[in-house]
């Protein structure tokens, strides 16, 4: 079990407060198996509440003069607020992040594309540390970290999983069709058609799990798809800030924004009514910085951005009659969601389980104020991250982009003025910084996730180009549907020897959908390389071929008369025999 607090804390904050960056050791596991619930009585429940593309602005308590969040802005009232908190730039490496408790290129996730969103098999979540510790575990939205076994989330440690594929509804590896109302979910790997509302259907699961599971120590992930695009919400929720005189997508994104809010509320009553307040740690944040146009409280930059705006986002963290209410100034991450959770949870780790956070259980419980530490942000939306592009090294007030701006935060909060000649010692000093944790970081970078086929956890697989490696990736479904002529690959690996089925497409196979015309090519990497012609009026093409156990890079081809050729954006693959 994790050692006590004054324990759990010794030499982790000297090697941050020393290093500024880097990994630790904390915990060990427990060599029994799942912990008794009944062990750990006091044991609080955990709900972690995750929007999407609403930043730090896209909040009336943090003085948007237009947007109505009452039910936010009562938990934030109720809370311990995190006002330096920061994430990650965009969604999957947030997600990486903050169900790690390290620093997402570190765990194979650095775009939300390209099989970069995939988080790597031996890393262990914060579902498979509460499971392990006894607890209900639960996924209700969006997961975003892989579609397919190993990286499925009822593969990393959640039981009860209702979640929609890729990185939104109606993106490539979700139901075909899809939109916000109504959509077909994916319910523990099985596909369901639920009614309602996107946000309302996550909400209303979610309730639903935590009722029946009130009486156990439960881990709810709560990680709406909303706000984020196709701006997609009924007519009354944007139409007030229509006639408030806002563009009509800023209306859309507000109105999603004011549906997760009355869905907050319903929690908050809930809770009440459960009578689980008390034993409840509920945690509210978003994953990047907005993706709206409208008031950012005054910071520079937006989602993607390595400027303030694209990261510094809101956290609250409640525990009524434990945490007092108050705002905690100091530098904190998603990193650090993990570790506090686990110091106040007495979760067990795995002995060698290096986390890049730390806990802040001392600084929510008491009046010390959070140590000065570094922080680095990075925007990889590549295949092959590269050394200080879109970076940015956070120290106290201090902010270094791409190794060459300073900003001080102090005089200048919308960084307009960078003073990196009138402090070069802090620029080399955060230039330190950054190199250490680029080296420490990157021994991996070199790797991918591949997918893995022939399993017997998952036979057959279904390949979608949101997965490729290259340079154009058609990852949503209405690239799809306008023939967008990507190219790319998807890295691989074969379970089991044996033979193998193929099967050639550009939509999913419960959809009838007639292929153009040309030539259909199968490339397995140093093993298999055929073509054959794509027969009239045809919904697939199939290949066969015996292949060896191992890793390797695959490959489907349309072939046009003069040679070029897009991939196709969806490829079946069965183990069929030995």
């Amino acid at each position: 079990m994790v050692a006590k607090k004054s324990r759990y804390m010794g030499g982790f904050l000297q090697l941050v407060l020393v290093l500024g960056v880097g990994a630790v050791l904390v915990g060990a596991w427990s060599s029994s198996g799942i912990c008794a619930a009944e062990d750990h009585p006091s044991r609080p429940n955990v709900i972690l509440i995750l929007t999407d593309d609403q930043g730090y602005g896209d909040l009336h308590f943090h003085g948007n003069p237009i947007i109505k969040t009452p039910n936010l802005d009562r938990l934030a009232q109720e809370s311990v607020r995190l006002t330096d908190f920061h994430v990650d730039p965009t969604c999957s490496p947030t997600r990486a992040a903050l169900m790690t408790g390290r620093y997402s290129c570190r765990t194979g996730v650095w775009h939300t594309i390209m099989g970069r969103s995939l988080l790597r098999r031996d890393e262990v979540t914060m579902a498979q540390l509460f499971r392990q510790a006894g607890y209900r575990t639960a996924i209700f939205g969006k997961w975003h970290l892989g579609d397919s076994f190993p990286y499925r989330p009822w593969d990393r440690g959640f039981e009860e999983c209702l979640i929609h594929l890729g990185g939104g509804i109606g993106q490539g590896p979700d139901y075909w069709g899809n939109t916000y109302f109504s959509p077909t979910l994916c319910h523990n790997g099985t596909w369901e058609k639920h009614e309602g509302y996107c946000t309302d259907i996550f909400f209303r699961e979610a309730l639903k799990y935590i009722t029946a599971h009130r009486d156990e120590p439960f881990f709810v992930y709560l990680a709406t798809n909303a706000p984020h695009a196709p701006l997609q919400v009924e007519e009354r929720y944007a139409q007030p800030y229509r006639e408030a005189g806002l563009p009509d997508n800023l209306a859309r994104f507000y109105g999603m924004i004011t549906n997760i809010d009355e869905n907050v509320g319903r929690l908050l009553d809930a809770l009440k009514e459960l009578r689980l307040e008390e034993k409840t740690i509920l945690v509210f944040m978003t994953d990047n910085g907005t993706a709206g146009n409208g008031f950012n409280a005054g910071m520079r930059g937006k989602k993607g951005s390595m400027y303030e705006g694209g990261h510094r986002v809101p956290c609250f963290i409640r525990w009524p009659g434990r945490l007092t209410p108050r705002d905690v100034p100091g530098l904190t991450a998603h990193l650090d969601l993990l570790p506090t959770l686990m110091d106040f949870c007495d979760l067990p780790l795995p002995p060698n389980l290096k986390l890049d956070g730390i806990t802040l259980r001392p600084y929510l419980e008491g009046e010390k104020p959070i140590p000065e530490r570094t922080l680095v942000v990075q925007v990889n939306r590549v295949d092959h991250p590269q050394p200080w592009a879109a970076s940015a090294v956070l120290r106290g007030p201090w902010r270094l982009i791409d190794g060459k701006e300073l900003y001080d935060l102090r005089t200048d909060p919308g960084q307009q003025h960078h003073v990196a000649s009138e402090h070069p010692e802090k620029v080399v000093e955060l230039r330190r910084d950054y190199e250490r944790w680029y080296a420490d970081v990157s021994q991996r970078f070199g790797e991918y996730c591949e997918l893995v086929l022939g399993a017997p956890e998952q036979n057959p697989v279904t390949l979608c180009s949101h997965d490729w490696h290259g340079e154009i990736v058609p990852w949503d479904q209405s690239q799809m549907q306008r023939g967008l002529k990507g190219q790319g690959f998807w890295a691989v690996e074969f379970a089991q020897p044996g033979r193998y089925r193929f099967e050639l497409r550009d939509r999913p196979a419960y959809v009838s959908f007639k292929l153009p015309e040309g030539k259909a090519r199968l490339v397995v990497e140093g093993l298999f390389d055929e073509e054959k012609p794509i027969p009239p009026g045809a919904e697939s093409v199939v290949f066969e071929a015996d292949l060896p156990t191992g890793k390797t890079k695959l490959e489907a081809r349309h072939m046009a008369e003069d040679g070029s050729w897009r991939g196709f954006y969806f490829v079946v693959v069965t183990r069929v025999g030995p």
